[in-house]
């Protein structure tokens, strides 16, 4: 039996000069698509997004949420890019 790993249990969100970096398979994997998809469905503005700094006992934290389609993503992270949590729903959008 063969197993495809998931490209949510090693990957990592990163921030550098004020921007969020994700891996194209993280959200690929997310929202059923092809890894290859997603830049092109970004800079149209079919996958959108929106990142939020943690606050008080979440200090140091930071959720990034995308969208798309009818579906929504949203990843809770450590400081260091480390993925503690997601999120997937259905919005009804789209």
């Amino acid at each position: 039996m063969t197993t495809t790993p998931d490209p949510h249990d090693a990957a990592r969100i990163e921030r550098a000069d004020g921007r969020i970096v994700v891996p194209a398979e993280l959200l690929a994997a997310a929202f059923d698509l092809a890894p290859a998809d997603v830049p092109d469905l970004m800079r149209t503005g079919r996958i959108t997004s929106m990142a939020e700094d943690g606050q008080d006992e979440d200090a140091g934290r930071f959720r990034v949420t995308f969208w798309y389609a009818n579906r929504s993503v949203r990843y809770t992270c450590a400081a260091d890019g480390t993925i503690v949590s997601r999120v997937s729903t259905d919005t009804g959008r789209g």
